[in-house]
């Protein structure tokens, strides 16, 4: 014989499912997260590599028009 009655054998049974489903949930949302997160860091080093890429562009092309006005008095 069983040590619990049957229908807590049921309950118990339903609850393991229902709380198994949650631990593979709540491992997919953690992974979803984690991708979420490495996109949003790569997102962040690519604009601030695009910005300082375009301060360098703004900054030479400003010295080769002062140097060009230089030379032109």
């Amino acid at each position: 014989m069983s040590q619990y009655s049957k229908p807590r054998e049921q309950a118990e049974s339903a609850f393991t499912k229902v709380q198994s489903q949650l631990m593979a949930r709540n491992r997919v949302i953690e992974e979803i997260d984690t991708m979420a997160q490495a996109r949003e860091d790569k997102t962040s080093r690519l604009k601030n590599a695009r910005l300082a890429r375009e301060a360098d562009d703004r900054t030479r092309a400003t010295a080769a028009l002062k140097s060009k006005r230089a030379i032109k008095p």
